[in-house]
């Protein structure tokens, strides 16, 4: 049984499903550019000064972001920037975040990866910048030694005074 079909009204079918599908990826964006502009805002009207992000230019899916570091650690006040990507389904995904600035650090590598639990299996879409920059603050003062992205560091932790050196002598190589 042969079926009659119209090769045009197939085509036409084809370009109407491509257009919906483009439609719905541009509302996607629509809604992750709001969600990153109230995010924004947010920053913006924070009181505390030790953490800001912005984004790079005109893209609203990368932003650098500079966190302080915390009070009485081996980091006090030395300003550390990070970049931010942001995936198109943010906020459902993490975004990819690494420092700019070296940072010897027991959990984050030579190219500035960042090994954080929320930035990872434990991300929330109830997260935003400001979590983040605020966790990777913490984690500055706080690593995780038992999984460490640079064993050197690590390592070093437990004498403060030489672990101290390396901060300043990796911070000082920017």
């Amino acid at each position: 049984m042969a079926q009659n079909v119209n090769p045009f009204l197939e085509q036409q079918a084809d370009v109407v499903k491509q257009n919906d599908d483009s439609r719905k990826a541009s509302n996607d964006n629509h809604a992750v550019t709001k969600r990153l502009h109230n995010e924004l805002m947010t920053l913006m009207m924070n009181p505390d000064k030790s953490i800001s992000a912005f984004p790079e230019g005109e893209n609203f899916f990368k932003w650098i972001g500079t966190i302080t570091g915390p009070k009485d650690s081996v980091y006090e006040a030395l300003k550390f920037k990070l970049s931010l990507q942001f995936p198109h389904s943010y906020p459902y995904t993490a975004p990819t975040v690494k420092f700019i600035t070296p940072c010897f650090h027991p959990n984050v590598d030579t190219s500035g990866n960042i090994c954080l639990d929320i930035l990872k299996d434990k991300w929330s879409a109830l997260y935003d910048v400001r979590t983040i920059l605020l966790s990777i603050q913490v984690l500055l003062a706080e690593p995780n030694i038992d999984s460490p992205l640079n064993a050197v560091a690590a390592t070093k932790w437990q004498n403060k005074d030489e672990y101290k050196k390396h901060v300043i002598e990796t911070y000082n190589e920017a």
